[in-house]
């Protein structure tokens, strides 16, 4: 069977570059991804009817995979890379049981969407909910950081720093416009920046956004009610989006997202 022209052969080989890698995130180093990577390649080819291709062949290659890890007799968890930053993200995926690990990997790195997560790990939306809680508090719990919080609502503005601050925080500023914001960014130089789009002026948060990052280097979370704004427009990065109203969970796991994978996921001196 051929989709595009390509045979399931010649498809799965232009898939293994991004199984391998999430194996290496998984495991913590390329030899032992590559084991499991392997096994499922010789699943599917021994037995075909374990790769459901009615979920779609991404979802039905990253579950033969999920399924052949567990399966495995020991569970490893990420040893040390050899590269020092490698080896700090091994260190904190380590802390993670196997589920949350999983899930956040496949949702962060891999980019599937909660529902597809719940097929790949047999399980449901709610089920794959909490297990990127779980993962993202355990996370965030390691890298705390500075947040400058970028928002013309005070009862937003409030929920937003308790929320931040119930994962070990710090909210070093908060700012109701371009301006306000410009400022504090170059008093505290925060580690992470949550931001509104429409502000209380009438100016752009994407504008303030755009300001700072011609100086800083630091994680961007967009959380709006005008997400269009963002996705239609030029797109500051880094940034992550979150749509208005957010759940305290998701938004939780996306802030874990965005200091897992940033240079300044690290705790600064003044971060108790």
């Amino acid at each position: 069977m051929s989709v595009n022209g390509l045979t399931l052969a010649q498809w799965i080989g232009g898939q293994l570059p991004y199984l391998r890698r999430y194996a290496r995130a998984l495991v913590g180093d390329q030899e032992g991804g590559d084991v499991h990577v392997t096994a499922t390649l010789e699943k599917i080819l021994n037995d075909p009817a374990t790769f459901d291709q009615s979920l779609g062949r991404r979802v039905a290659l990253y579950r033969v995979f999920c399924d052949v890890y567990r399966s495995a007799p020991q569970l490893p968890a990420p040893s040390q890379a050899s590269a020092s930053g490698e080896s700090e993200v091994a260190s904190r995926l380590g802390t993670l049981a196997v589920m949350p690990r999983e899930a956040f990997l496949l949702v962060a790195m891999e980019e599937f969407t909660v529902e597809d997560t719940a097929k790949i790990l047999r399980t449901d939306t709610q089920e794959v909910n909490e297990l990127l809680a779980t993962a993202g508090s355990e996370i965030a719990s390691q890298i705390a950081t500075e947040v400058l919080i970028i928002e013309d609502e005070p009862l937003i503005s409030m929920d937003l720093a308790e929320l931040v601050e119930s994962l070990g925080h710090k909210v070093v500023g908060i700012a109701r416009t371009r301006t306000e914001a410009g400022r504090l960014a170059a008093q505290v130089n925060p580690g992470l920046v949550l931001a509104d789009i429409q502000l209380a002026d009438g100016s752009s948060g994407i504008g303030a956004v755009n300001d700072m990052l011609q100086t800083l280097s630091v994680p961007v979370i967009f959380i709006t009610a005008y997400p269009e704004r963002l996705l239609t427009g030029e797109r500051p990065e880094p940034t992550f989006l979150v749509s208005k109203p957010y759940g305290p969970d998701m938004l939780k796991a996306m802030i874990s997202q965005a200091m897992f994978f940033s240079a300044k996921a690290s705790p600064p001196a003044r971060v108790n």
